[in-house]
């Protein structure tokens, strides 16, 4: 048995606790990570902090999976018990929330809340008693901090479908391929086509795939991690951005869409945690924003 240095700053969640049994039982982290809906590295920390708050190791970890060491078959005989006690706890604390007050996160793509939060922030801020933290990450993480309960909203592109979430779509958006018209006349010439995108969003990958599709033949390319700088570098002339339309339009020049150019099709979402429905200053926000 390994005995591990537990240190006061790492605590174990509730989450943590959670993500524990689901590994338990599946006695593999790849597999684990897949049903909770979560990257497998951040099973991982979990299950590392878990380990750090017990000050033992739970797993045993081996080439085709894990088991569980004694410490750990001691806390999965637990772990149900104490996850239906603070659901209980949790629950009967958010059923007396019914006063639109406290301070509330909510996370979405920078490029999201460039176009969405300016509709519904102001609406929010009405509410003197209502305070707003804003977290920005990719969709993908955002799910995954409303699903560990870090983030209580999250408004997100094409979420993993999770049974402790409340997914509800706002909106249709696409992401294809964009250029000013200048450079849409000179794509003939296929010598010097430059592409402009994320390579962080699944999106871009798909698109550039299927670029032979539109007769896009791609010289070059030029990589950036914001899709803001996509579309600036796209209305300046330097090439061919692969973007959302939402942010396409909000570019500082006019900005066309290739024709016949293939085209992703995104769900922006709202999402929150189950249990928010029992709390009043959630379903106001959520109300807001949908409304906006």
């Amino acid at each position: 048995m390994t005995r591990i240095k537990s240190p006061i700053h790492h605590m174990a969640s509730p989450s943590d606790i959670q993500y524990f049994v689901e590994t338990a039982q599946t006695l593999n982290f790849s597999r684990a990570a897949d049903r909770l809906g979560i990257a497998q590295p951040s099973l991982t920390q979990a299950m590392q902090r878990l380990e750090l708050a017990l000050g033992e190791s739970v797993f045993d970890r081996h080439k085709r999976g894990v088991t569980l060491t004694p410490a750990g078959k001691h806390l999965l005989s637990n772990a149900k018990v104490l996850l239906q006690t603070w659901e209980s706890v949790r629950a009967s604390s958010q059923t007396t929330m019914k006063e639109i007050k406290g301070r509330f996160t909510i996370g979405c793509h920078p490029s999201v809340a460039l176009y969405a939060l300016g509709q519904c922030m102001p609406k929010l801020l009405e509410n003197p008693h209502l305070e707003i933290h804003l977290v920005h990450d990719l969709s993908r993480k955002i799910t995954e901090q409303v699903i560990n309960s870090s983030v209580d909203i999250g408004i997100v592109v094409n979420p993993i479908r999770h049974p402790d979430l409340i997914i509800s779509k706002i909106y249709d958006d696409e992401v294809t391929f964009w250029a000013t018209s200048q450079v849409l006349s000179k794509l003939q010439d296929k010598s010097n086509n430059t592409i402009i995108f994320d390579p962080n969003i699944i999106q871009s990958a798909v698109l550039l795939k299927k670029a032979a599709q539109a007769k896009i033949v791609v010289n070059r390319t030029i990589e950036s991690s914001n899709l803001e700088v996509v579309a600036s570098l796209t209305a300046s002339g330097c090439g061919i951005g692969i973007l959302p339309t939402r942010v396409a339009k909000l570019a500082h020049k006019p900005l066309v869409k290739l024709k016949s150019a293939p085209i992703y099709k995104d769900e922006v979402c709202l999402i929150s945690r189950i249990e928010s429905k029992k709390v009043a200053s959630i379903q106001y926000i959520c109300k807001t924003i949908k409304g906006a």
